[in-house]
């Protein structure tokens, strides 16, 4: 991801999730964050999708995936998903880990398919509605064995 992808981040961005992250707040993670590593979805060069990890030491944490609303249904999300951890892996993280809203059922099936397992709750996690998140975390090196 580069800033002049940030236009069609915000769109899909504000499609997406009930309190979408600023523009402000994407900008600070490509520019300040050393542990930031965002990636984009293309198709013909423009952006479908995309997918932020924080990679500390050996893990990382997933803070967004999306795919914009005309390219979802299709396993984009998760093709961007596997190509992303696979490429992870090969840089030393080890595992991953995310949290997803409790009502959100087709994200947590995706993830799933990834190897992911729940591993906790956060209560009132999310601030537009107190809903909890569920944390779910997967071990790397059992990618190839769920392809």
């Amino acid at each position: 991801m580069k800033e002049d992808d940030l236009e069609a981040i915000m769109k899909i961005e504000h499609a997406s999730f009930p309190t979408p992250w600023s523009q402000r707040s994407f900008e600070s993670e490509l520019r300040d964050n050393e542990y930031a590593r965002y990636f984009c979805l293309l198709d013909q060069n423009k952006v479908i999708g995309y997918m932020g990890i924080w990679f500390i030491l050996e893990e990382g944490h997933i803070t967004n995936v999306a795919i914009a609303p005309e390219h979802r249904g299709r396993r984009l999300g998760e093709f961007m998903m596997r190509t992303i951890m696979r490429q992870m892996l090969s840089e030393g993280m080890e595992r991953m880990t995310l949290e997803v809203r409790e009502s959100n059922l087709s994200a947590q099936r995706l993830y799933e398919r990834l190897g992911f397992v729940m591993a906790g709750r956060r209560k009132g996690y999310y601030s537009d509605n107190q809903e909890d998140a569920l944390i779910m975390w997967v071990e790397l090196d059992s990618l190839d064995a769920k392809a």
